[in-house]
């Protein structure tokens, strides 16, 4: 029987998740990974740490599933991470990671010839950083792709550099609504050669290289998938269809997603729109999320405080709880600074205080959506890490004014490998 596999490149660590042809999990597993050290604005990773974890990862998978069944894999990694490679995949330099938001001047250029569509906007977007890379010398003379976080994960198995996707490609500037890189690339003196080729998540790539075939014993059949985004990954892991349906990731950011019958662009908030077949995924990404709680709290404080949480009595603190400075949705500001202040000696309440502000942040994104045309949400499915806690539900639901669901024990990994599922047909 064929099985499909999704890996997960986030920023704490690589999950992997294994279903049949039905759909059904099979096998799941995770390897935690070194974060990235912010500087300030800057924050960087070396990509041979993704790499070495996802090694470390289908290493561990082989001892819990048969690997020479697996008919396909698809790989999603963080928006806007970029890392920039010689031909042969070799990163020249670390990557500048997804809340890298060094490249405010850049980010005034593609402001002042980019249409307000474009998911270019922004010192966080990926074409902003290749032009910050330019400017700042950068591009190496051996230089040869740019890439994200999901293409070279997905390049290192099947050895063709070079290929993206429509979802990943979105915040470099590709035009998803024509299907295109846009003429006025040229008002920014962008290296063409560099970029890579679109293709639509779920695409048969190639098939997986001999030498990690026979390491992994994995068919040398296994073909390599176009991926996607971490959080278009999470909201095709609920099962989610409907016009109107919306997910939260509560991950170590905030993502929202709604499936829509028309594109929304607002980069003035940092929203914008996904292909997802002939519908559309709109939404936006905070900072906020769990990077945040774990700068107060390790795993084991929150498990045993999390019991203790009163939804029906609020803190009445007033928290903005961003990792660092710098914004992206609902407002797009790289200057906002983190508001966690008054910290109140209770441990408790300032644990509730910080899920209550996430909360307020996650609320605030889906009346802005709605607010720009979307439907509001009667049902928000929930992924991620802080899915499973029950307090916090009801804290958001009464935010939302909606109901608060949590999917279960789904993971983003598997959004990917329904999308290796998907492709069953398409081989080349």
């Amino acid at each position: 029987m064929a099985l499909y596999l999704g890996i997960d490149v986030g920023t704490s660590g690589c999950r992997a998740v294994v279903i049949d042809a039905q759909g059904q999990q099979v096998a799941a597993h995770h390897v935690p990974m070194v974060m990235s050290e912010p500087h300030g604005v800057r924050i960087e990773q070396n990509g041979w740490i993704w790499w070495k974890t996802v090694c470390q990862l289908l290493e561990g998978l082989g001892k819990l599933v048969s690997m020479d069944k697996i008919a396909a894999i698809a790989v999603d990694g963080t928006s806007g991470t970029l890392l920039l490679t010689d031909a042969a995949g070799n990163p020249l330099g670390n990557a500048l990671m997804y809340n890298d938001a060094r490249s405010e001047r850049e980010a005034s250029a593609i402001a002042a010839v980019a249409p307000a569509a474009s998911g270019a906007h922004g010192a966080s977007s990926a074409l902003a950083k290749l032009l910050w890379l330019q400017n700042n010398h950068r591009i190496h003379s051996n230089a040869r792709h740019v890439l994200h976080q999901a293409d070279w994960i997905a390049a290192q198995l099947s050895g063709t550099f070079g290929i993206s996707d429509e979802n990943n490609c979105l915040k470099l500037g590709y035009d998803v609504i024509h299907r295109r890189w846009p003429t006025w690339f040229q008002s920014l003196d962008i290296d063409h050669s560099l970029l890579p080729s679109v293709t639509v998540p779920g695409e048969t790539l190639g098939t997986i290289r001999p030498e990690i075939a026979n390491h992994l014993g994995l068919s040398l059949q296994t073909r390599i998938v176009s991926g996607t985004t971490d959080s278009i990954a999470a909201f095709l892991a609920t099962g989610a269809v409907e016009i109107g349906d919306a997910v939260t990731s509560l991950g170590s950011t905030l993502a929202l997603k709604m499936l829509s019958d028309k594109p929304i662009f607002a980069p003035e908030y940092g929203v914008y729109s996904h292909r997802l077949g002939e519908r559309w995924l709109v939404g936006g990404a905070s900072n906020c999320g769990g990077a945040t709680l774990l700068q107060y709290f390790d795993t084991e404080q929150m498990t045993a405080m999390t019991p203790q949480l009163d939804p029906t009595t609020p803190s009445d603190l007033d928290y903005y709880p961003l990792p660092a400075t710098g914004e992206r949705f609902p407002i797009n500001d790289p200057t906002l600074a983190p508001r966690i202040t008054p910290r109140p000696a209770d441990e408790l309440q300032f644990f509730q205080g910080l899920l209550e502000g996430i909360a307020q942040v996650e609320a605030r994104g889906y009346r802005l959506l709605a607010e720009l045309g979307a439907p509001y949400p009667r049902r928000v499915m929930t992924i991620g890490g802080g899915a499973h806690n029950a307090p916090w539900r009801m804290i958001r639901a009464q935010h939302l004014d909606a109901e608060v669901v949590a999917c279960g024990d789904i993971h983003t990994a598997r959004g990917s490998a329904l999308l290796a599922r998907s492709s069953k047909n398409n081989a080349s």
